[in-house]
């Protein structure tokens, strides 16, 4: 069993799923930014991940800035309800096995959870 919320734009989220269909795996995937998280799956993910709300943010997505989400005061439920109402926010991909959840930026961090 394996969920990957993917971005098919996103080469990071690309070679996530192609490094796990080269595996044999076939995940479910989550079209994130048609299907976005709640935020209490959002801070399921992240935290299972390892992650601070902030580290699990693009913060270079300009509506990040737009909306002064570099404010250090913002609360992470802020931070977790701005991502829940725009995903594009979301860092990817996520992807969560039987062995824990990772942030998959690299193949490395893909495969300690496969």
């Amino acid at each position: 069993m394996a969920t990957i919320y993917h971005n098919p734009r996103c080469s990071k989220s690309r070679a996530a799923l192609q490094q796990m269909r080269d595996q044999g795996i076939e995940p479910t995937i989550v079209l994130y930014l048609d299907n976005a998280p709640d935020q209490h799956l959002l801070a399921d993910l992240i935290t299972r991940a390892g992650l601070s709300v902030r580290e699990a943010m693009r913060d270079k997505e300009p509506i990040y800035k737009e909306l002064a989400l570099d404010d250090p005061e913002l609360t992470d439920e802020a931070l977790l309800a701005a991502v829940a109402k725009h995903p594009i926010l979301l860092n990817r991909p996520f992807v969560v096995t039987n062995k824990g959840v990772r942030l998959a930026r690299t193949p490395e961090a893909l495969a300690e959870i496969l």
